[in-house]
């Protein structure tokens, strides 16, 4: 089974600022704290560029999409996230 946490990044945010194990503690802290910023659940172990291409979310179509540059800066829309605006989903 696989574990997830649930990472912060802040608005203009060079680095993350948290990470949880749950998001129970992720959204109380963000509440807590009125910040703005997306919370993204990351399952352990499991670099996102190996799960989008397992998945089959991406596909790589040249050598670019396989350098390590580029793996290094991969994310994906399809990880679950959740934007937040002074500490409240924009979905609220």
């Amino acid at each position: 089974m696989n574990k997830n946490v649930y990472i912060f990044q802040g608005e203009r945010a060079t680095f993350s600022s948290a990470v949880f194990s749950n998001i129970v503690q992720a959204t109380e802290w963000i509440e807590k704290n009125n910040l703005s910023g997306i919370l993204t659940e990351y399952i352990l172990d499991y670099p996102v560029y190996d799960w989008a291409v397992d998945q089959g979310y991406f596909k790589p179509k040249s050598e670019i999409d396989c350098s390590s540059q580029f793996i290094g800066r991969f994310s994906s829309t399809y990880q679950k996230h959740w934007h937040y605006i002074h500490g409240k989903t924009e979905q609220e």
